[in-house]
């Protein structure tokens, strides 16, 4: 069995941008992933946002299905994915709640699905705040990623990618093991993200297998720069 890498940290907080962007970059050549800290999440806040996701998959499937996936937005149950198109699964072993954009465009903010408000009281008013502080997160480690590719820290901004932005939450509930062992199951297959980039948080239960080096140095080398 592979050992554990031990990932650098990365403190979006800290006031030396500079070093903490070369650090970025350091990290996404080494290994294409890193631990973010101070990022403006408070652990009370995420441990709510847990809390609430297990309430919801807990709930019958007939009940889930009543906010079944539209315009990407939604519960999506057992086996409905599969992210790897050459595999031979039935589909991916997870549930999935996606929730879009929260802010913004209210054509697209509408879009959302909510639980019953009887049955989860503070459900939405938890998914729209995790969101709000996810995606400000993101905008500040954007920032600091065009400076570790020797670009203007607000380079993406000007060139429009930041323009009504359109970040996701995805809840992700794994049951674990599935069906008989001859049988070919995944979690979720193996992919590649879309988006600029993932905002990964865990519950602390192990099982993910990342390789992103290729894919981080690939984008390096777009930029002449690995």
């Amino acid at each position: 069995m592979a050992e554990t890498a031990k990932l650098p940290i990365i403190d979006l907080s800290s006031p030396d941008r500079i070093s903490t962007a070369k650090s970025i970059r350091q990290a996404c050549v080494d290994y294409g992933f890193f631990y973010l800290v101070n990022h403006g999440v408070e652990g009370q806040l995420l441990s709510k946002v847990l809390e609430e996701s297990k309430k919801f998959f807990s709930l019958p499937l007939n009940e889930k299905m009543k906010l079944s996936r539209k315009h990407h937005r939604g519960y999506t149950p057992l086996y409905a994915e599969n992210l790897d198109p050459l595999s031979r699964s039935k589909g991916d072993s997870k549930e999935t709640f996606y929730v879009g954009p929260v802010e913004g465009d209210m054509a697209q903010t509408n879009l959302n699905q909510w639980p019953s408000q009887e049955i989860f009281p503070s459900w939405r008013l938890t998914m729209e705040s995790y969101h709000k502080k996810l995606m400000s997160a993101g905008k500040k480690l954007i920032y600091l990623i065009a400076m570790a590719l020797n670009l203007d820290e607000d380079y993406f901004e000007k060139v429009g990618a930041l323009d009504t932005p359109n970040g996701f939450l995805r809840l992700l509930h794994y049951p674990g093991e599935l069906g008989c062992f001859n049988e070919q199951i995944y979690g979720a297959s193996e992919h590649s993200d879309y988006g600029m980039i993932t905002l990964l948080a865990s519950d602390g239960v192990p099982g993910l297998q990342a390789c992103a080096y290729f894919s981080a140095c690939y984008f390096l080398k777009s930029q002449g720069l690995c």
